[in-house]
């Protein structure tokens, strides 16, 4: 049995050593010198000592980034991917919840990232890559560790402000993967492209198959989603066979016609998720690879990536939506009404609530939201039994297929992410010249409205905005407004607001 992730990258380096494991845009590396680094960075974090902290990695997307994720596994900590392209004030708020012990980067980002994270030991890969390994800290580190120890913890964003952690331990990653890479056959003969930022639960698809299975890895470079013609070759050169990502990565290439450009013919399976994908996009894409399978995946970082899976069929019209499908093995996936009984019948929304092995640890130093969220299962009053309840809507169809339907509450879905909307209401009131906002979202044309009240000109806010918010959080479209509309309860009304609102460019 395994109780580490780090059996999968031991047992791939000793049966396929030199076989190319990961390819960036500057490098490649072979399994050997993969497992090699890893240990080498393992050692150094763990003569630094404290056992069981996360450590943080800021770092660009890269074969380092990769060996300081196992190093820290090795040291028998857990990793957190800090994403250069966030902005320093929610790194800095995220690093207030996460208080990682150390913080390793590349020396280009080792300045900047000093002064981000002052009380922090800072350190760069190159200065600790090439540390002797040492055996006996290493097997001493692994002998404390159990299967339900944390492996990453990926922030997302919080009603409260500030951003929430999930922690995702080593059982719940091997219980999804060993059943994602079976579904889907995944083997050593394939090349995953990894579109997807390592802090976005995308990626853990890409990455934990391709360790088990020894399939390449191909990193493709961020700079590339602005240019779908350098995507498109990138993924061509390459002999792409799996493509695991975002809805919204998949569109930006359809959306400007790219496949007419260029089709990746090798690619043979191509699985999404994030949020609902577009009829017409996924026509473009199936039309383009007749022979290749298309999987819709369903499901929140709190239960390990995802909890349903629907395997498209080519004979079947989706117009009228796509079914988040079956539960992955070894995960029970059911409806609940707001009194909590089960909802078994067709055509009657209520919460998805997820239970198993794949559910996260819960939420880092965060137990408010752990009591709201990984709660006792109301249908068993026989034994404790935790499920993580989704907040998503969902309901059967008469053929008893399972649909999603919608959010319970203000958080909802934008370019892959989830986004709590009170966040950017956060960020937006504490500019000065916004007296008062409010933001919404069209889901059915994928746009963030932010509505304000004051001073400042629309251009100066959406310049804040983006020093304060990660871009997928800055609304797309602003509105001044002389008032905003109040339902009977002394509440803004959101819907009044796009109704009066939604359709001006003014």
């Amino acid at each position: 049995m395994q109780y580490s992730i780090l059996s999968y990258l031991e047992n791939t380096a000793r049966r396929i050593p030199e076989k190319t494991a990961v390819i960036d845009e500057s490098r490649s590396a072979s399994w050997r010198e993969l497992l090699l680094f890893s240990r080498r960075v393992g050692t150094a974090l763990a003569q630094r000592g404290a056992f069981g902290r996360p450590v943080a990695v800021y770092m660009e997307k890269s074969i380092p980034a990769l060996c300081a994720f196992f190093g820290a596994t090795y040291a028998g900590r857990c990793y957190s991917f800090f994403n250069p392209e966030l902005p320093g004030v929610r790194l800095k708020s995220i690093q207030s919840v996460l208080d990682a012990a150390v913080i390793v980067t590349s020396d280009e980002l080792l300045e900047g990232a000093r002064a981000l994270f002052p009380e922090s030991e800072v350190v760069s890969y190159s200065a600790i890559a090439n540390t002797e390994i040492d055996e006996a800290l290493l097997a001493s580190a692994r002998a404390r560790a159990i299967d339900t120890d944390p492996l990453y913890i990926n922030f997302t964003s919080g009603s409260t402000g500030t951003p929430k952690g999930i922690a995702v331990g080593h059982r719940s990653v091997i219980d999804f993967i060993d059943c994602f890479t079976e579904l889907f056959s995944i083997s050593e003969s394939d090349v995953i492209a990894n579109q997807a930022p390592f802090d976005f639960d995308v990626s853990v698809k890409d990455v934990y198959p391709a360790i088990k299975t020894g399939a390449t890895l191909v990193l493709v470079p961020r700079r590339m989603f602005s240019s779908p013609v350098e995507l498109l070759d990138y993924l061509c050169d390459h002999k792409i066979t799996v493509m695991t990502w975002a809805v919204s990565a998949l569109c930006l290439i359809s959306t400007f016609h790219g496949l007419d450009y260029k089709t990746p013919e090798t690619v043979r399976k191509v699985l999404f998720s994030g949020e609902v994908m577009p009829y017409k996009h996924l026509k473009n894409w199936m039309t383009h690879l007749p022979e290749t399978t298309f999987v819709n995946l369903y499901g929140p970082t709190e239960i390990t990536c995802n909890c349903t899976y629907h395997v498209l069929s080519r004979e079947r019209d989706y117009s009228e939506g796509i079914p988040i499908g079956t539960p992955f093995p070894n995960e029970h996936v059911f409806l609940l009404d707001a009194e909590n009984r089960e909802i078994t019948v067709s055509d009657v929304p209520g919460e998805i609530c997820v239970r198993g092995s794949a559910l996260a640890l819960g939420y880092y130093r965060c137990p408010e939201q752990n009591q709201t969220h990984f709660v006792q299962n109301p249908l068993n009053d026989r034994y404790p039994e935790t499920i993580y309840r989704t907040g998503d809507l969902g309901r059967y169809s008469e053929s008893g297929e399972l649909f999603f339907c919608g959010r319970k509450d203000f958080q909802i879905k934008h370019m892959g992410h989830r986004i709590e909307l009170e966040e950017i209401e956060r960020a937006m009131a504490a500019i000065d010249g916004v007296e008062r906002c409010c933001c919404t979202f069209d889901e059915k044309k994928s746009r963030l409205r932010g509505y304000y009240v004051g001073s400042i000109e629309k251009d100066a806010l959406h310049a804040a905005m983006k020093e304060a918010l990660p871009i997928f959080m800055v609304p797309g479209i602003l509105r001044r407004v002389d008032e905003m509309p109040l339902n009977k309860n002394g509440k803004i009304d959101r819907k009044k607001l796009d109704e009066l609102y939604g359709g001006r460019r003014s």
